[in-house]
């Protein structure tokens, strides 16, 4: 029932979509940030970065985040079954099982992971804030345009944003303090003996 409700919300009684065909191209490139394709470039672009700025075990973190996160959705789309609403004509291509959204899924650990990565890079706390909740604003948008574009349901985008982002932070506190025990083992062995140490 609240599915429903919240699905009809953005549409009005002859159940198009509310705003101008500027708002539906407008919703439509939303949407596209947390496409396959352009998710994927900004993911390898952060991975670049990350390498070129030679932050290594920062790039490993990322990329294992993304994939797992990705493999994690996935996973919960073929359990769960569930099927897109067709109550509403689809206002973007949209195939396979509806339940959680895996725009907003993946989107929210593709872009909010991005975020801690490189939001470590300042010690200011007010820019890495900025940085982290600017990507919380991206995803919840993409998110909402799902259910806008009537290819979700309003269940299917809070929990896979909510999985997305609880992913990304999960993945950053449980992967960073291994990786970094690794790196610096690492870095011990490769380094020469100090004068200190002889």
């Amino acid at each position: 029932m609240l599915d429903r409700a919240g699905l009809l919300f953005w549409h009005d009684s002859t159940l198009r979509p509310d705003g101008s065909t500027k708002m539906l191209e407008g919703v439509r490139d939303v949407t596209a940030l947390g496409g396959v394709l352009l998710r994927n470039v900004f993911a390898l672009a952060a991975v670049a970065a990350l390498l070129f700025l030679r932050l290594r075990r920062e790039a490993v973190l990322f990329a294992l985040t993304v994939a797992s996160g990705w493999a994690v959705n996935s996973a919960l789309k073929g359990l769960v079954g569930r099927a897109r609403p067709q109550i509403l004509p689809h206002l973007t291509e949209a195939g396979g099982n509806s339940f959680p959204s895996g725009h907003s899924f993946n989107s929210a650990v593709v872009y909010i992971a991005m975020a801690l990565a490189f939001a470590a890079l300042t010690s200011r706390r007010s820019v890495r804030w900025t940085v982290i909740v600017g990507a919380m604003i991206v995803s919840l948008a993409i998110a909402w345009s799902r259910v806008w574009l009537g290819v979700h349901w309003p269940s299917d985008v809070v929990a896979g944003w909510l999985g997305g982002a609880g992913w990304a932070f999960l993945a950053s506190a449980l992967l960073y303090r291994p990786a970094k025990a690794t790196v610096d083992a690492a870095e011990a062995v490769s380094e020469p003996d100090s004068p200190d140490r002889r």
